[in-house]
């Protein structure tokens, strides 16, 4: 690859259970937002997965360039943290606003963390070299407020466990010698998830303050709809303005569940959700609507 390219990272595979191999290494999988960022001593850049360029919407990022001498792109997630865990609910605050003042706002007041876990350019392409080369020339790189170097693990089974504790997403286990392939999902790289991911369908909403809206979670078994719980969005979610624009319908579609405050629609629009684990009712716990399902 060369400095200018915009590419898309090097995608995980998903696995069901935690590993241990001498020829892998491990890390904590951070609920965030995966990007690019192309820095040199004059320009910082940052890019989503999709090769967008999101470098407005995270201003205090700026100050990773203060310490670079070279051109580099790096590879990691966009954090935020609460009570010393990820909080993708407050990285969510700051996803889709448009205005500026809300922006820098934020950016003092709910900051993020790049944390940094592969460099794939320094001066030249290393996308060639192996991920334990790779992993050396990062570490040189200056750690800041905003940017953190991943740690790395050797025991998957001892630190997935550990996760599981900390109700954290799960671990990343990747092969040493792995080269960093753009935009293709290997064997190399696994994700071990203590996060479920599933769909579901918007039955209903509730509007809150500050421009929240309560959304009612249905699961359709057998052709009838299962409460399983609730999860917020903000307005400025693109998925807020489609919501409140469906057509109100006076009966309820759970079969299990009934909120005399709410607005029910048509379970039209489908939804992925991700989610800790199921209580022993089948609620889900810590919901989180990641984004609409692609048609």
């Amino acid at each position: 690859m060369k400095y200018n390219e915009i590419v898309s990272p090097m995608l995980l595979k998903e696995v069901d259970k935690p590993f241990n191999s001498d020829e892998y290494l491990y890390e904590i999988k951070y609920d965030g937002i995966r990007a690019l960022v192309y820095v040199d001593p004059n320009n910082l850049k940052i890019i989503s997965r999709n090769k967008k360029d999101i470098s407005n919407l995270y201003p205090e990022l700026q100050i990773i360039k203060k310490d670079v001498k070279s051109k580099m792109v790096l590879d990691g997630e966009i954090v935020t943290f609460e009570n010393n865990k990820p909080s993708f609910s407050k990285l969510q605050q700051r996803m889709h606003l448009k205005q500026k003042e809300k922006i820098l706002y934020q950016s003092k007041n709910n900051p993020v963390i790049y944390v940094v876990f592969d460099i794939i350019y320094l001066n030249k392409d290393l996308t060639n070299l192996t991920l334990t080369k790779r992993k050396k020339l990062l570490n040189n790189i200056k750690e800041n407020d905003n940017l953190v170097i991943s740690k790395t693990f050797s025991n998957g089974i001892k630190l997935f466990n550990n996760m599981k504790k900390l109700n954290m997403e799960g671990i990343v286990a990747k092969r040493k010698d792995s080269l960093y392939k753009i935009n293709k999902r290997t064997n190399y790289w696994l994700k071990i998830k203590n996060i479920k991911d599933e769909k579901f369908f918007i039955c209903a909403y509730k509007e809150k303050k500050n421009n929240y809206l309560s959304i009612l979670l249905g699961e359709k078994i057998d052709g009838k709809y299962y409460y399983v719980g609730s999860a917020s969005i903000t307005k400025n979610n693109p998925l807020y303005k489609k919501i409140i624009k469906q057509k109100i319908i006076k009966k309820t579609f759970f079969v299990n569940y009934k909120d005399n405050n709410a607005f029910y629609i048509n379970p039209t629009i489908e939804v992925e959700v991700s989610y800790l684990q199921r209580t022993n009712n089948n609620h889900l716990r810590h919901p989180i609507i990641r984004k609409e399902k692609e048609k």
